[in-house]
């Protein structure tokens, strides 16, 4: 038996009731596929998909985000492409489309999160699971809204030569939100603008967040930064839980609490 779902960016896809042969090209989302125990159903994951760990070690890498391997991915002949709008490369998804079912993810905030974890339950046939996963991530946020500091304006780095910021219209400029956090990257600057360190200077952060994704910033360049910065305080922020919008929403209001009341509200 045969299904149809249409996913985030309009796409229609057919697929076989029980997809048996899964590839994922999004680390966020393969963790969630992994959270809902598909270690079978999963053939291919890419090079960045490192959650679960035994997954990195043992599953096909087909490539990465952006550059995948049209050959092992045919090797694979999976009935289920999961992908993203953003993170993997739009000519690489279309010539997919042509060979197979492709379902292409659309993120932005949480509700955009909570539809996309939902379809994909409905697809691999965990419906219960996804109900209480996404129950579970609206409740931990909900109680986090109680919680939240005081407004500071923020500058969060993704990038090193040259620095890169998330921008707005971005999944990180909503998470960033949710802390309260008043993301200067204005929109003129676009979604993910280069900022000189003059420039970044000019914004007036009260914080400076170095990610550990995709550029992994150390205590070597809070340091830097701190010489700077003086009027600033950088901290160091775990990529995964301000970028990542599949099973790792559940511990992400929990992980935004600790990091203010351990590095901000100090």
């Amino acid at each position: 038996m045969e299904r149809s779902f249409t996913d985030q960016i309009g796409h229609t896809i057919t697929i076989e009731t029980s997809p048996k042969r899964i590839i994922s090209l999004v680390p966020s989302q393969t963790e969630l596929l992994a959270y809902l125990g598909l270690d079978d159903e999963v053939a291919g994951i890419t090079k960045f998909c490192i959650h679960p760990e035994i997954w990195f070690r043992t599953k096909t890498r087909v490539g990465g985000t952006k550059n995948v391997n049209f050959e092992k991915i045919e090797h694979l002949n999976p009935d289920l492409i999961i992908c993203n709008k953003e993170e993997n490369k739009e000519s690489e998804v279309r010539a997919l489309m042509e060979k197979y079912p492709v379902w292409t993810s659309d993120i932005h905030n949480l509700d955009d999160s909570l539809a996309m974890i939902n379809s994909i339950g409905d697809m691999v046939n965990k419906q219960d699971e996804v109900k209480k996963l996404a129950a579970k991530i609206k409740n931990n946020f909900k109680e986090f809204e109680k919680t939240k500091p005081a407004p500071k304006r923020v500058v969060y780095l993704i990038w090193k030569d040259p620095y890169m910021a998330a921008g707005k219209d971005t999944f990180i400029d909503y998470t960033l939100s949710t802390c309260n956090f008043k993301n200067v990257c204005i929109e003129a600057l676009g979604r993910y603008p280069q900022l000189s360190m003059e420039q970044i200077k000019n914004l007036q952060p009260e914080l400076i967040l170095l990610s550990s994704e995709p550029f992994p910033f150390t205590e070597k360049h809070l340091t830097e930064f701190k010489s700077y910065f003086p009027e600033s305080i950088p901290v160091l922020v775990d990529g995964e839980y301000f970028s990542w919008y599949g099973s790792r929403l559940v511990d992400a209001p929990q992980y935004f609490k600790s990091l203010i009341e351990n590095s901000i509200n100090v």
